[in-house]
C-alpha cells in the first residue's frame, strides 16, 4: 500500500472509533441519574462500598471505626452542570470502548508484522485491556475515595471550612481514574518490549532502585492536587506494576524465540 492509502485506512479507523464512542455517549446520556448518584458521586457518601470494607475491617481488629463522612458540592458557574454530564458521559464513553479501540489498532498494524510478531503483539493487546479496566478500577475503588476524603477532611483550621465545586470533584476524579488506568498499561508495554528483544527482566531488576523514585516523581507530575497522601497512593500502585513488569518479561529473547 501507497503512504496515502495507509493514511485512508488509518482515518477509517480514528472515525470508526469515534463513532462508536459517540454512540455509546447517546446511550448513555439517557442514564443520567444513575451515571452521577451511583458511580461518579458515590464516594461522596459515606456509605461507600470502600468505607463500609475499611469499618468492617476495623472492628474485626477491634479498632475505632472511620469518622462520619458525607460531602456536598456547589456550582457557581451557570453552565457547569451541563458541561459535566456532556464531559463524563464522553469519557464514561470512552472507557467502555477501549476494547473495541484496541482491536481497530490491531486490525490496523497486523497486516504489517510477521507470524510470530503478531502473537507478541495480539496478546499486549489483549492484556493492555485487561490491565487498563484494572487501573480504571483500582483508582475509582481506592485511590480516588481515600484522596477525596483524607482531602476533604483535612483542614487548617476549623475556621476555615471546606466547600468543594463540581468542577474540582470531576477534574481530581477523571484524572485519578484514567492516570490509573492508562498507568496499569506498562507491564503490558514491558512484555511486549520484551519479546522483541528491547527489554530483558535483568534489565528491570537492574534498575529497580531508580524505580522507587522514578515512582514518586511521576506520582508528583500527575496527580491533580500534588499533595503527599495522593502521591503516596498514586506511587505504590506505579511500583506495583514495575514489580509485575519484571514477571512478564523474559530473561532475554532467544533464536527459538524468534524462529516460532
Amino acid at each position: 500500500m501507497t503512504f496515502w492509502e495507509h493514511l485512508e485506512q488509518l482515518r477509517k479507523v480514528i472515525f470508526r472509533a469515534l463513532f462508536i464512542v459517540l454512540a455509546i455517549m447517546v446511550v448513555l446520556l439517557g442514564f443520567k441519574t444513575f451515571l452521577f448518584d451511583s458511580v461518579v458521586l458515590a464516594p461522596l457518601s459515606g456509605d461507600f462500598f470502600l468505607y463500609r470494607w475499611i469499618d468492617a475491617a476495623l472492628g474485626l481488629l477491634g479498632m475505632t471505626s472511620l469518622s462520619e463522612f458525607s460531602l456536598s458540592l456547589i456550582n457557581v458557574d451557570l453552565s457547569a452542570q451541563f458541561f459535566t454530564h456532556l464531559k463524563i458521559t464522553f469519557y464514561m464513553a470512552l472507557i467502555i470502548s477501549v476494547p473495541y479501540i484496541i482491536y481497530l489498532v490491531w486490525g490496523f498494524v497486523s497486516p504489517a508484522l510477521y507470524q510470530n510478531e503478531k502473537r507478541w503483539v495480539r496478546g499486549s493487546f489483549v492484556l493492555a485491556s485487561v490491565l487498563f479496566y484494572l487501573g480504571v478500577l483500582v483508582g475509582y475503588s481506592f485511590v480516588f475515595p481515600l484522596t477525596l476524603r483524607f482531602l476533604a477532611t483535612y483542614q487548617v483550621s476549623d475556621a476555615v471550612p471546606n466547600t468543594i465545586s463540581l468542577l474540582s470533584y470531576i477534574s481530581s476524579f477523571l484524572s485519578l481514574i484514567l492516570i490509573m488506568g492508562l498507568a496499569f498499561e506498562i507491564p503490558a508495554v514491558a512484555a511486549l518490549l520484551s519479546r522483541v528483544g528491547i527489554l530483558t527482566k535483568q534489565i528491570l531488576k537492574k534498575y529497580r532502585k531508580y524505580a522507587v523514585v522514578a515512582a514518586m516523581v511521576l506520582s508528583a507530575v500527575i496527580t491533580p492536587s500534588g499533595d503527599a497522601f495522593t502521591m503516596l497512593m498514586v506511587a505504590l500502585p506505579l511500583y506495583f506494576l514495575y514489580e509485575l513488569s519484571i514477571i512478564l518479561s523474559k530473561n532475554s529473547i532467544t533464536n527459538n524465540d524468534i524462529d516460532k
